[in-house]
């Protein structure tokens, strides 16, 4: 089994790229925030340790955590978020590692892991190879404005927050031009990956 990750920058077109791969015969799909948000849900191996950093005031009426509470305070207190940081990402880092195994017992041909941070945080070394989904700027500029409603300003700061292409490029052993139409976006896969055009 082949262990692919893939990232990129946002309003690359990510989400696309994970529809038409999750269709492709014997893969399994990882979508790390989602793996995230589960192991923080109550029963998950994070929901005890975080609740214990930020004390019961943080739960909402469900006894879920409330998100956007806890992503304004992690905001204004960086130790804060180191402190849930520690917490977190050991343990999905394990739960990935878990995932892989299973998927290799079950018999699949390809596990792909989906992260935003995946050179941040060290995914790329579980992986057999990266793959960068890559966007020129002026086309993931106005995804995001037409998808996402964002004005300027706002794509304009979360881009500088992420890592520069070159980052991207020098980790990567695949890059997948999505720039243009998808159809053309699942050739390079296809082409890549040894399947028929």
């Amino acid at each position: 089994m082949k262990v692919i990750g893939i990232t990129g920058g946002v309003g690359c077109g990510k989400s696309e790229v994970m529809k038409y791969i999750r269709d492709i015969p014997g893969s399994t799909l990882l979508l790390m925030d989602d793996l995230a948000r589960e192991l923080m849900e109550k029963g998950g191996s994070c929901y005890e340790p975080v609740l214990e950093l930020f004390g019961p005031d943080i739960l909402a009426a469900d006894g879920e955590f409330d998100r956007k509470a806890i992503a304004a305070l992690v905001f204004a207190d960086k130790k804060l978020l180191e402190k849930l940081n520690a917490i977190t990402h050991p343990r999905v880092k394990e739960a990935v590692k878990e995932q892989i195994r299973q998927a290799e017992t079950d018999g699949r041909t390809y596990f792909f892991l989906e992260s935003a941070l995946m050179i941040e945080e060290k995914y790329n070394e579980i992986c057999d190879e990266l793959w960068y989904v890559y966007a020129d700027e002026t086309v993931r500029r106005e995804r995001l404005r037409s998808s996402r409603g964002y004005p300027e300003e706002k794509i304009t700061a979360i881009m500088a927050n992420q890592q520069p292409e070159s980052v991207f490029r020098k980790y990567s052993s695949f890059v997948i031009d999505n720039s243009g139409d998808l159809a053309n976006t699942k050739k390079q896969i296809r082409a890549h990956l040894g399947m028929d055009l």
